[in-house]
């Protein structure tokens, strides 16, 4: 049989990690495959191999029945491979037309606009693109810009297309629509290489599926011979249940009150919300519509120009942020590298950070070591982190064993209120059901949790009640179980379905 993309025995080293480990892949001709994996597992990096980003150590790449060897992206178009990256590389200022056709014009001294145009454009219907070739980029929806993004690749010639985590930043209805893309895609003989570790995505569309885990090949199969939950055992090794029913909590009085404040310069209305003891509010949205505006001021990183924030009945709006916490708020950052932790310092240390005025670590100003290693070691054992010595330095963890250092840092501390901005973001499907495990247990200790999350599968398992932001404004403010997640989608869009299950 012959095969678009054969790599073998594909071998990484970077300082001090090896980021695969003789790693084996065969792609068909017309074929979606997914490579499908837990964040950390080598999968970003095998593609960048492909597309001649890096060089392998050891190994051998085959492209269309070629061997080749110390190729670069440019010799990777050349061959018909095209790769659409996590964060696109699109030029805003310029129309769609400008970026399909940037540094591939047609025209020998001046450029052929027409000419240009008619390329593009009968590419585009051939898929059914439904894209303005006139319009700025700036003004596009993130979805439309993946097709940009995808019809730049096809303009290039690519008969294999690498997709590296297409859907991160996509609402379920643009999800839906990439999907079909692809197919058309697949249809008209071209190959997907579909990076993911969303299970669910995978089943919809894979024809095979590659799992990886640890920089190393697990099993390689057709879609049609697994499921999610076995998917899930190659990935992690073990049973994971995502699926669980975390059930209701009767919720008592407020504790966080935001009244009348504003999110985004484009708000018409301000945001006014009340979140009360025993539940979870999850904010739903696309990301860039004030989730990052609500997270700064609830935490005062950001001065409230407009409006109130109440804590237990108390006007915080403009207190520091060390006062807030002091008022027992607990806070999981959305980025924990620049917001939750100093990577240089010991799990200890971090474990103290914003707590270090505490009676519990401090006497007079001097730190109570012994106490802070007693409370470092107790919380490592309570939340299950993977260190050989509270001293160990943090950076030297796993993301999943530090975002668990961040959570018993703030739980400890027994918050009446905790933010959670993007607690899985970046975590492993184990690590993940610990987060949400985790959160679950504050709730059902009658703590108030406000949820910040751009995956809206995670806001709507764990959320007793959903907001859906746009453009700094809540456009939906309803139950778990009210509404199907095709119609949060179409808020999140800007739409008011009204579709009610």
């Amino acid at each position: 049989m012959s095969f678009a993309i054969e790599m073998k025995d594909i071998t990484k080293y970077f300082p001090g990690v090896v980021a695969n480990d003789h790693v084996n892949l065969q792609v068909k001709n017309q074929e979606i495959h997914c490579l499908l994996g837990e964040n950390g597992t080598g999968k970003t990096t095998l593609m960048n191999i492909l597309f001649g980003l890096y060089q392998p150590n050891e190994g051998t790449i085959i492209i269309n029945g070629q061997e080749i060897n110390g190729h670069h992206p440019k010799d990777a178009l050349k061959m018909g491979l095209g790769m659409i990256h996590q964060h696109f590389m699109l030029v805003d200022r310029l129309s769609v037309l400008e970026n399909v056709i940037l540094g591939f014009e047609v025209g020998d001294i001046h450029l052929d606009l027409k000419n240009n145009y008619l390329k593009v454009k009968a590419l585009s219907d051939i898929y059914n693109f439904g894209l303005d070739l006139n319009s700025k980029v700036a003004d596009l929806s993130v979805g439309m810009k993946q097709r940009v993004e995808i019809l730049k690749t096809l303009y290039r010639g690519a008969n294999t297309i690498i997709m590296d985590e297409p859907t991160a930043v996509l609402t379920p209805q643009e999800v839906d629509e990439l999907l079909v893309i692809l197919g058309g895609l697949k249809a008209q003989g071209k190959s997907i290489i579909f990076i993911t570790h969303k299970l669910h995505e995978t089943m919809a569309i894979a024809d095979r599926i590659t799992v990886l885990r640890k920089g190393k090949n697990v099993i390689t199969l057709d879609r049609k011979d697994t499921n999610a939950d076995d998917l899930a055992m190659y990935m992690v090794g073990r049973h994971v249940n995502l699926k669980q029913d975390y059930g209701t909590h009767e919720p008592g009085p407020c504790i966080m009150s935001y009244q009348g404040i504003r999110l985004h310069k484009k708000s018409k209305s301000p945001f006014n919300l009340d979140i009360r003891a025993g539940e979870i509010v999850g904010i739903a949205g696309v990301e860039g519509h004030g989730q990052m505006e609500l997270e700064e001021l609830t935490m005062g990183l950001m001065k409230c120009k407009e409006g109130r924030i109440l804590l237990k009945g108390q006007d915080i709006t403009h207190d520091s942020t060390l006062a807030r916490k002091r008022e027992k708020m607990g806070y999981i950052p959305s980025d924990r590298h620049k917001r939750a932790m100093f990577e240089n310092f010991s799990i200890s240390e971090n474990m103290l950070l914003g707590y270090q005025w505490e009676p519990q670590f401090s006497n007079h100003g001097f730190l109570k070591l012994q106490a802070l290693k007693d409370h470092t070691r107790q919380n490592i054992d309570r939340f299950s982190v993977k260190v050989n010595d509270p001293d160990q330095r943090i950076g030297d963890l796993s993301g999943g064993n530090q975002q668990k250092v961040i959570l018993a840092r703030e739980i400890s501390q027994d918050p009446d209120f905790i933010l959670a901005a993007q607690p899985s973001r970046g975590l492993d499907i184990g690590a993940v059901e610990f987060v949400h495990s985790r959160l679950i247990n504050l709730r059902n200790a009658d703590k108030a949790v406000l949820l910040i999350s751009a995956d809206l599968d995670e806001v709507l398992h764990l959320s007793d009640r959903v907001a859906v932001l746009f453009e700094g404004e809540i456009v939906a403010l309803f139950n778990k179980g009210e509404l199907k997640k095709e119609a949060v989608g179409l808020y999140m869009a800007g739409h008011q379905p009204g579709v009610q299950s």
